[in-house]
């Protein structure tokens, strides 16, 4: 069976050191927009904000 080509592969990248830390799955059909999370970067060692690549 084929999975579904509603829920995509994204990539977060870390807004303070430019490095892609996360891979998460996100629903084309309800999320059209970028991600953008709070998530740890072990480079910074703290919280920051985690945007959407493409």
């Amino acid at each position: 069976m084929a999975k579904s080509d509603k829920r995509v592969k994204v990539t977060l990248e870390c807004t303070d050191c430019k490095r892609r830390n996360y891979i998460t799955m996100k629903s084309k059909v309800n999320n059209r927009e970028r991600l953008e999370m709070q998530k740890y970067c072990s480079n910074e060692r703290k919280h920051t904000l985690h945007k959407e690549t493409r």
